[in-house]
């Protein structure tokens, strides 16, 4: 199938080829039909498949020509807001679509101007949005199309009141569209109760990390993370390296060890500013940095082309947000690695991460930085994650014959102690 046949305007047939896209991506060649006749939607659709070509294209050819304010995207963070309203102006400008942004910190002064002026389209943040709502510098009462990007983030930051002063504010008869990486209960609960019959349109499978990443856990002492770091750094091909860190002291903190052994570093995390935010973006976006320290507010809607490694600094606490850090590199069936440092503590943790993969990954002891037990828990494993019952040379001993680290490594775990 080719965006000839899924798409009936000119302009955006053009605007489409302008932009280099061949051929559509599954979740635009099954989602695109259905919007276009008026159906509500559900997407689900890992971040980097083309979901957002997906909503645009339809929404924008449907409102082609049209004016007044049709269409509304909702998404749960700036950065992720920025990305899809500069999408939608790349293939709006075809269409005659006016676009415009309103995300948290940035001035309420030129959103207010924009908005009352009527745009065509707009791209939100659910906050910033109900600000404007009750200023009654907003009037929702034209739109057609609702848009919840990335709906299980916006339920996870705990948007659902906004969400639904939000939806209390728009007209009960339009087309709505959800799209969302994952389905749990709340989302789905939420697509049931606000969608009319929608089309339910899947092309990933739920908690499956790219095909396309390399992934190896490294055994680390937590006082060893910085120098593994500064070592792999020095490793070829560490071209744009993407960091995350659990907390945002913890992002603060590599950056300064980072940035004082001569590392080209900057960060990224909630506590800064938007200005900030975007300088330290742009700066890793355009290549003037090579490491960007985040927390997981760069985890979803983060879309920098030619991210060679992501690294996960600290394990996270949730598998779901682990596929989603390590899809920010091996994007549109280019190749990434993505790297996790474990210490004992976090051993758990990387359990239930392979338990939602279905299969274990790669360990790697590194001399001079693993803990005690994670050599032979290495040695005991080849490439491909298996484990190898003579590993180690540990071969049908019994347990009372093995040393403590050995029965570590058999066990899956740290360092035992027999009683």
């Amino acid at each position: 199938m080719k965006f000839d046949e899924l798409i009936g305007s000119p302009a955006l047939r053009k605007a489409v080829a302008d932009l280099g896209w061949e051929l559509p991506t599954p979740i635009q060649a099954q989602a695109i039909p259905p919007v276009r006749e008026g159906k509500d939607l559900v997407g689900v659709a890992q971040t980097g498949t083309g979901k957002t070509g997906a909503f645009l294209l339809p929404t924008l050819e449907k409102n082609e020509g049209r004016e007044g304010l049709r269409t509304l995207v909702l998404c749960p963070t700036r950065e992720l807001a920025q990305q899809v309203a500069a999408d939608a102006r790349e293939l709006a400008e075809a269409a005659g679509t006016w676009v415009v942004e309103v995300v948290g910190g940035m001035p309420m002064k030129p959103q207010t101007r924009d908005l009352r002026a009527h745009p065509d389209l707009v791209v939100a943040t659910p906050g910033r949005l109900i600000d404007h709502l009750r200023r009654g510098n907003v009037n929702l009462g034209e739109v057609d199309t609702l848009i919840l990007d990335e709906a299980d983030r916006m339920l996870d930051m705990g948007f659902r009141p906004q969400i639904e002063e939000i939806l209390a504010a728009l007209p009960r008869k339009r087309q709505t569209l959800l799209f969302s990486a994952t389905m749990p209960n709340g989302v789905h609960a939420l697509a049931l109760r606000i969608l009319n019959e929608p089309v339910w349109v899947k092309v990933t499978p739920e908690r499956v990390a790219a095909e396309t990443v390399e992934q190896v856990v490294y055994f680390v002492r937590p006082e060893k993370k910085v120098d593994l770091l500064l070592e792999l750094l020095e490793r070829p091909g560490m071209d744009q390296v993407l960091v995350f860190t659990r907390t945002k002291i913890g992002a603060d903190t590599l950056e300064t060890r980072l940035s004082r052994a001569g590392v080209d570093v900057t960060v990224m995390h909630g506590d800064r500013n938007m200005k900030q935010r975007m300088k330290a973006l742009d700066a890793f976006a355009e290549g003037h940095v090579r490491v960007l320290v985040a927390t997981d507010v760069a985890q979803r809607g983060l879309d920098v082309e030619g991210i060679s490694h992501v690294i996960n600094y600290d394990v996270p606490q949730d598998p779901e947000d682990y596929v989603h850090r390590i899809g920010r590199t091996g994007r549109a069936g280019a190749s990434g690695d993505a790297i996790t440092f474990m210490t004992a503590g976090e051993l758990a943790l990387v359990k239930a991460i392979e338990y939602t993969l279905g299969y274990a990954i790669e360990r790697v002891s590194l001399e001079g930085y693993d803990y005690p037990g994670s050599s032979a828990a290495a040695a005991s494993r080849d490439p491909a994650g298996r484990t190898n019952r003579a590993g180690g040379r540990m071969g049908s001993r019994s347990a009372n014959d093995l040393s403590e680290e050995e029965l570590a490594a058999l066990l899956g775990s740290g360092v035992v102690k027999r009683d």
